[in-house]
């Protein structure tokens, strides 16, 4: 059985994991107090991807939760579904970072990090086959959509270590834009009909990506689209070459079959079928580009600049981060204009030189 150990960080992470856990929650009929109510087999078939079984029956989530501060871990203590979560798994400082990353990987953090890594060491050695680590109601779906096919019976599988080799071409190019359709209210849902052609093209679109970055400005490397509910694989491989074909110019030409697509029988609570989306885009060096130009603007002025070398951070650190940021820029962009035929070119020269 393939496990996922999931921690969540800081006030944006722990908010996020509450929801998240809400979602996995419903769609495997676990109560707030971890007691299964569903009323399928196939709920509990591979619930150990994300529960631990205690004595009596009841589920625990495997979850590491851990802030600098202990506010947010009081609210979800005192939430819905926070009498789920095991009590030691809870790792807190009393200080809190106050929104300074130095303060946090310095001093606060450095303190607190024994802790923490003692707690994933002791659920990740209680794992059989440790999968993969780490994370409002829409990113809690798309969590759930990526890690569906572990969790529940398909027709094409895909695993989280599939899903790695087959979307990163290069290993520092590993910033994927996600998207997920039905992209809906949850209160007009009952309202659409859906159809995989209708998913396939709202999957697609610009608008759904969650991601301040527009992939009609680059191409894309790779790509992966995964389809819960009951449909048909022949239907669902046709629309996703149909995409290819009409959209070529949006896809690098030297990866061929660079979408890969997954389906899933169970579909997401209150939903017939949807689609999760995932894409490695060129496109995505806007948005380093934006946050290189806002750093360069105050990092010239040196502002903000004593709150993180009075932690222990050196000017020369933000260089090189600097530096790292816009070498990831370049990179994006050289194999988004590299062509197919390049290589060709490059192996008649060397021949040609060698005669």
């Amino acid at each position: 059985m393939r496990e996922i150990l999931h921690v969540q960080a800081g006030q944006c992470g722990n908010q996020i994991g509450a929801k998240f856990w809400e979602v996995v929650c419903d769609e495997h009929g676990i109560d707030a107090t971890g007691n299964y109510v569903g009323n399928t087999h196939v709920q509990l078939e591979r619930v150990n991807v994300y529960y631990n079984e205690a004595s009596g029956g009841r589920y625990v989530p495997r979850a590491v939760l851990v802030d600098l501060e202990p506010g947010t871990m009081d609210s979800l203590r005192t939430g819905p579904y926070g009498k789920i979560f095991r009590p030691d798994n809870f790792v807190f400082g009393q200080n809190g970072a106050g929104n300074n990353w130095a303060k946090g990987h310095y001093t606060e953090g450095a303190e607190l990090i024994d802790s923490v890594l003692d707690v994933v060491r002791k659920e990740a050695e209680n794992c059989d086959c440790l999968q993969v680590g780490d994370l409002n109601h829409l990113i809690s779906t798309t969590m759930s959509g990526v890690t569906c096919c572990l969790r529940f019976p398909g027709q094409l599988n895909s695993d989280l270590r599939k899903l790695a080799v087959n979307l990163i071409p290069f290993p520092r190019l590993h910033f994927f834009m996600v998207g997920f359709a039905p992209l809906t209210s949850r209160g007009s849902q009952q309202y659409r009909s859906l159809t995989i052609p209708e998913l396939t093209q709202q999957m697609w679109d610009a608008k759904n990506m969650m991601c301040a970055a527009d992939p009609r400005h680059g191409r894309y490397l790779t790509a992966s689209a995964m389809f819960r509910g009951k449909m048909s694989t022949k239907e669902v491989d046709e629309q996703m070459i149909n995409v290819q074909n009409k959209n070529s110019s949006y896809f690098v030409e030297w990866i061929p079959n660079n979408v890969k697509s997954s389906v899933c029988d169970i579909p997401p609570t209150g939903l017939s079928m949807s689609s999760t989306f995932m894409g490695n885009s060129t496109s995505i060096q806007e948005m380093f580009r934006r946050v290189s130009e806002q750093f360069t603007v105050m990092f010239k002025r040196k502002a903000f600049l004593h709150w993180y070398t009075g932690e222990g951070m050196d000017e020369m650190e933000f260089t090189e981060a600097e530096s790292n940021m816009n070498d990831l820029v370049s990179e994006y962009q050289q194999y988004q204009e590299a062509v197919a035929e390049d290589d060709e070119e490059e192996e008649y020269d060397e021949e040609a030189i060698g005669n």
